[in-house]
């Protein structure tokens, strides 16, 4: 291929992305037309210019960041099918847009008349000739990667590159994850385009594009039923938010911006936990027995609540003892959530004190006469507030920090080893952590929102004959003040479903996360990314059953990817010889590229911080994109220190920044971070440098899983400080 003719197809192709530029900033006008007329309609004074200048303005914003996001690689795809069906090539891109005469000048990546561009084969290229992708930099159009898909058109097209999903794969990486909007392949494209009900599954070996395509297939849905899915909304929960950070950029690089992306540490509102909880104790929190230990303390008397109430009234002594007390609780926890049952707390404990009226002079008074004189009693208007609380899930987990509460309520669910790890969990003053988020949204849900009264409730109030409202506010009233200050949460648990919920890593997720997650998509249609040999999840039947109480009654859609695009073969062969020694169970993808330099073992007998600082300095100089230094979790201190007292570590030949600590999100020009194991669930990196893997595979029963996914993380080199 000459120089000559490369240049020459480069230019015929920004002569028609210059078009298509302008024609975006044409639309962008006209955007930003819609939102100024919009405003203006507000000015009309009657609210039905209101309403018109919300809509208007809602869809202008929509519009102007799709325009916006969509300007890095818009035209990215040509197809040149067989000429007696269209001379003209057609141009697949980010968005669709059309010219000034309303004729399609850029067809919509997830559009059905671009899946051909992923679909066509050579086995079966469906009357395309020639398929060509096109890599930019900004507007201007810096290659070319052609595929002659059908040799036997006749067809003089040229065909220039060495193919777009190999130049894709040599790129280096940087710290984010990138569309592969130009690249799919036709296995993925067909779970990228799966029926939008039910549940997806996508299934497959390290570096088969599982995330991306999941992520591509959010986008895709989005694009078919937008009403449906951006009303509803669409949640992607992740492993950690270092893997969120990684993932971010990949939806609205596709145009969409409408979709919430959570670790499992932020899954519940309100909640943000990072930090993960040891091995033995993390086991425990994830069981599924969790569930039943918060259905029990949801459903205890509050420490420190009163046990009795007494009071003289008229000629009666009336007493509320614990076995009364004890009967209602019961009787009002049959009922539903404890927090829902506070408007009736009031009057159902007024019932049973009017029962035992039995003197002429209080039932001459009469009822009204009886709540209003409790109404004006500071102790009775104390005991209800006290005797039952409004709760929070915080607050209730609070209560298992006392051993001997915990032991009560865990006998025949926990053994005493599995309190004790709880106890030494829950004794220090650490903010809640990962493990954590999903039994405080058990507890959540199990106490349910404090209702707000409604019209019916006056009403009623007003049908019993009794003064209930009045007593009921002051009650409520009391609540915020005496030390007992309390404000409902802001979001309700009945805002919680998703119309789309996108769970990646799924091999990893505890039973107790699988509750937590399932909950948020109890009508939602899913898809499910996992590889069950990367489990950290010691027990995976366990998991298994709870993800299927999530998902029951959902139709089942399987696709499983067979391509290794992310290893070189000689990296995934010496990962995938691990997986064998170790005895796990692993799916093994092909690698479908090659580079010649196999992975490198080097025994360190002497200075780990020196043959540490050594590695990494080798594999700076070598690769121009990222490297990660994952370590075991107990040495990670040890290991930034080292780093952080290198002066050539903090700036390289590359003007490379570290990353000293992973717990913080790594900014864009970073390209050298330290890892646990665990950190690495879901990234990819140019180079890997493992230090003391022996020790990652001891940290915990699933450590050999973890080791195998740390060493299918390299792109193209791989160092192992045995």
């Amino acid at each position: 291929m000459s120089e000559e003719l490369l240049a020459r197809e480069i230019a015929g192709e920004q002569e028609f992305v210059d078009r298509v530029y302008v024609q975006l900033e044409k639309s962008a006008r006209a955007a930003q037309q819609l939102a100024r007329e919009g405003f203006d309609r507000g000015k009309l004074g009657h609210e039905g210019g209101l309403v018109e200048r919300d809509a208007m303005v809602f869809q202008a914003a929509k519009r102007i960041a799709q325009l916006d996001a969509a300007h890095e690689g818009l035209v990215f795809g040509r197809l040149d099918v067989r000429p007696e069906l269209s001379p003209e090539p057609r141009y697949v891109g980010r968005i669709g847009l059309r010219d000034d005469n309303h004729d399609s000048l850029l067809i919509d990546w997830r559009a059905p008349a671009a899946a051909v561009f992923y679909q066509a084969t050579a086995a079966d290229p469906k009357n395309v000739v020639r398929r060509r992708v096109l890599r930019s930099s900004g507007p201007t159009v810096v290659s070319v990667e052609d595929e002659l898909l059908d040799a036997e058109a006749g067809t003089d097209l040229p065909i220039v590159g060495e193919g777009a999903l190999m130049a894709q794969l040599s790129r280096a990486r940087d710290r984010s994850m990138h569309s592969i909007v130009a690249t799919i392949q036709a296995e993925q494209d067909l779970a990228i385009r799966a029926p939008s009900k039910g549940v997806v599954s996508i299934s497959g070996g390290p570096g088969t594009g599982k995330t991306v395509v999941a992520l591509h297939r959010a986008a895709y849905l989005l694009y078919t039923d937008r009403r449906r899915y951006e009303s509803g909304g669409v949640l992607v929960v992740g492993p950690s938010g270092v893997f969120m950070r990684y993932i971010e950029r990949v939806l609205p690089s596709l145009g969409e911006t409408a979709v919430a992306l959570r670790s499992l540490g932020e899954v519940v509102d309100g909640i943000r936990a990072t930090r993960h909880d040891e091995p033995a104790v993390a086991d425990v929190k994830g069981s599924a027995r969790m569930a039943e230990l918060m259905r029990r303390t949801s459903r205890q008397q509050a420490p420190g609540a009163p046990r009795e109430f007494r009071i003289f009234w008229r000629d009666d002594v009336i007493v509320l003892d614990p076995g009364r007390l004890g009967q209602l609780r019961r009787q009002l926890m049959g009922q539903g959530r404890r927090n829902r049952q506070i408007p009736r707390v009031a009057s159902s404990l007024l019932d049973l004190m009017w029962r035992q009226v039995r003197g002429e002079r209080g039932r001459d008074r009469g009822r009204e006469a009886f709540n209003d004189d409790m109404l004006g009693n500071q102790g009775f208007v104390d005991f209800v507030v006290e005797w039952w609380p409004p709760l929070d899930a915080p607050t209730v987990l609070g209560w298992l920090r006392d051993p001997e509460f915990l032991a009560r309520v865990a006998e025949g669910v926990l053994s005493e080893e599995d309190q004790r790890l709880l106890t030494k969990s829950w004794a220090s003053d650490l903010p809640a952590s990962v493990e954590d988020v999903p039994l405080l949204d058990e507890l959540r849900y199990a106490l349910g929102d404090v209702p707000a009264r409604t019209e019916e409730d006056h009403e009623l109030d007003d049908f019993l004959g009794g003064d209930v409202q009045e007593l009921t506010s002051a009650v409520e009233r009391e609540y915020g003040s005496g030390g007992r200050a309390w404000t409902p949460p802001t979001h309700s648990i009945e805002d919680d479903p998703f119309a789309h919920v996108l769970i990646d890593e799924a091999q990893d997720l505890t039973p107790m996360q699988w509750r937590m997650v399932g909950r948020r998509g109890r009508t939602a249609s899913w898809t499910i990314v996992g590889d069950p040999a990367q489990s950290s999840w010691p027990v995976p039947s366990e998991a298994a059953l709870a993800r299927a109480a999530a998902l029951e009654g959902k139709e089942l859609h399987e696709f499983h990817l067979s391509t290794n695009y992310r290893n070189s073969s000689e990296i995934y062969e010496y990962a995938a010889a691990y997986a064998g020694r170790a005895g796990l169970d692993a799916d093994l993808p092909t690698a479908v590229r090659s580079t010649g330099v196999p992975p490198r073992e080097v025994p360190v007998t002497g200075d780990l911080a020196a043959a540490t600082r050594a590695a990494v300095a080798e594999m700076a100089a070598e690769v121009s994109g990222t490297v990660g230094i994952v370590v075991p979790a107990a040495r990670r201190s040890d290991v930034n220190a080292w780093l952080a007292s290198w002066p050539e570590f903090a700036s390289d030949a590359r003007g490379a920044r570290a990353a000293i600590d992973s717990s913080v999100a790594p900014s864009g020009e970073d390209r050298i971070v330290v890892l646990t194991g665990l950190d690495t669930k879901g990234l990819e990196f140019d180079g890997i440098v493992v230090v003391r893997p022996q020790e990652i595979e001891a940290e915990s029963v699933t450590g050999s899983a973890t080791l195998y996914v740390v060493l299918t993380r390299a792109t193209q080199l791989l160092t192992v400080l045995t």
